[in-house]
């Protein structure tokens, strides 16, 4: 289906109907390029003068090359989430007339860049955590690579056969779908239960979070708009606009707002998932200068060191070490990927903080660990804050002073392995917001036609968007990615249903086909392709 071939009654002499056919101008393309080739020099310019403030050697250019790779992949991913996802932020202002399809685009890009930029960080590490805790510590591996690329190519193949076909499918849904299938071939390919991949508790939590996103969107903007019923009795804003004209200024103002609202909520939570990628990434290949934060101020470790100290001595008092017990690491990596509790944990955990705590105190600074050094360090502290977190999930007892110092040794592990350098969150935000402005009509014809039977009114655009944005920012707030295209989709359907205005069930069906087949189908495909990057 060509983009512009839709069907008779969407055309653009059809009453109402705003002109989407107009092409960017010479302007908006110079523009474009400009951004596109500053993100990129602006990404590779930081790349070089971290590894360089390091002090390391470089004594090959690989690494590089296969961090250049990736990265322009992993931007790719965030390019095509912009234009897939953020079309639907624009859709209810473009066809309320509220700002023409132009000029909603760039400012949704812009909202977006803000977005990723003031982002918090949490929903990145809280994707990132679902993934088989043995890949993320062989980040740098072949198999690490592998993990990477098989995400990123079957996220990016499902978008795009989605925004083909007009679909507003979940970036946040296909992104998921990709982390279960790479853990269950992962499991699998080892000769473990597929079952055994994946971070069960975590991938509940989000499902929960995808599940009910598109249910709150339909409920809530159907009650939204009945109770702008009861209590607004302006009759302007339950019409269909009348030919090209804008709306009263307070009406456009809001459906302004919210638009901004809800582009500036997905560049905060959408943006954050491609943040933790390319984190990964960085970690993998250059670890000198990413695997820990170098940022962490001296005077700090000290207290870091004693608190360690502290805590191992408190968890080999409650629980001291068996005679012949394996090594921490492999007791620690064996809990975090089973979830099953053994006597051994709380003293391997224990001599792990026991050595965290010498290794830094040896080297007085994150930056002094030596470069071979730093891999292991990083390794040893995300594989502690694990631990704790999954012993805090299982709700285990522990004595409440220990509790305490394991929350607090979580924290400062947590600052010291979980961090997003600016420059990521720019060229992230830029690749987002860029990605806004190509290829949106796509998605923003189906959500703007081909939901409702009628024309979309200007109560109706307000309270979707109006439930879209406060659904997206709660779960930004509380680190749960949630999916802009469900929520927003099916509040246009419910405020359709709540107008008694009529659905068209073609486009309901193929976008419950498309939200049922996401996930089985990412699944799948991130699988067979991480089964096959293995053997390259």
């Amino acid at each position: 289906m060509a983009e512009n071939s839709l069907p008779a009654s969407t055309s653009s002499s059809h009453s109402g109907r705003p002109n989407l056919n107009r092409g960017n101008g010479p302007a908006s393309r110079l523009i474009f390029v400009l951004l596109l080739i500053a993100g990129l020099m602006y990404a590779g310019i930081n790349l070089f003068n971290d590894v360089e403030e390091t002090g390391a050697p470089v004594t090959s250019y690989t690494p590089f090359v296969l961090l250049g790779v990736a990265l322009i992949i992993a931007l790719g991913f965030e390019f095509v989430n912009g234009f897939h996802d953020t079309a639907n932020a624009v859709a209810t202002v473009i066809y309320t007339h509220s700002l023409s399809p132009g000029v909603a685009v760039m400012w949704s890009g812009f909202c977006n860049f803000l977005g990723v930029l003031l982002s918090s960080g949490v929903v990145a590490f809280g994707i990132i955590s679902l993934l088989p805790v043995e890949l993320i510590l062989q980040a740098g591996s072949g198999h690490g690579f592998a993990m990477v690329y098989a995400l990123l190519f079957s996220a990016i193949i499902w978008n795009l056969g989605t925004w083909y076909f007009g679909l507003p499918a979940s970036s946040s849904h296909t992104l998921i779908g990709s982390i279960i299938g790479v853990g269950v071939a992962n499991a699998l390919l080892h000769g473990r239960s597929g079952t055994s991949g994946v971070d069960w508790d975590q991938a509940i939590k989000v499902g929960y979070a995808l599940l009910l996103s598109p249910i709150v969107g339909f409920v809530c903007a159907a009650l939204l708009l009945l109770a702008m019923k009861a209590f607004i009795r302006n009759r302007q804003l339950y019409e269909a606009p009348k030919g090209n004209q804008p709306p009263p200024v307070w009406i456009r103002g809001l459906l302004i707002l919210t638009c901004t609202g809800v582009s500036f909520a997905h560049g905060s939570n959408d943006g954050q998932k491609g943040m933790g990628l390319i984190m990964l990434i960085l970690v993998g290949t250059m670890p000198i200068a990413y695997a820990l934060n170098r940022s962490l101020p001296p005077e700090q470790i000290p207290r870091v060191a004693a608190l360690t100290q502290v805590t191992e001595q408190q968890l080999l008092m409650l629980q001291p070490a068996p005679a012949a017990m394996p090594a921490p690491r492999e007791v620690l990596t064996e809990f975090v990927r089973t979830n099953q509790n053994r006597p051994q944990v709380i003293p391997a955990l224990g001599m792990m903080l026991g050595d965290i705590g010498d290794q830094i105190r040896r080297y007085g600074a994150v930056e002094n660990i030596p470069a071979q050094a730093v891999t292991n360090t990083r390794n040893d502290m995300y594989l502690a804050s694990e631990t704790i977190k999954h012993l805090q999930n299982a709700k285990v007892t522990l004595p409440e002073e220990t509790a305490r110092n394991l929350a607090a040794v979580k924290k400062e592990l947590d600052a010291a392995t979980r961090f997003i350098p600016m420059w990521v969150k720019v060229v992230v935000a830029i690749a987002l917001g860029l990605g806004t402005m190509v290829g949106w009509r796509r998605i923003v014809v189906t959500v703007g036609e081909r939901i409702g039977k009628t024309h979309l009114t200007y109560a109706q655009g307000a309270s979707a968007e109006l439930v879209a944005m406060a659904t997206i920012g709660a779960a930004d707030v509380f680190g749960l990615p949630v999916s802009t295209t469900h929520v927003l989709s099916s509040g246009v359907a419910g405020s359709m249903a709540a107008n008694r205005s009529g659905l068209q069930l073609s486009t309901i069906r193929n976008l419950a086909m498309a939200w049922v087949l996401t996930l089985p189908v990412s699944v799948l495909l991130s699988g067979l392709l991480y089964a096959l990057f293995i053997h390259l």
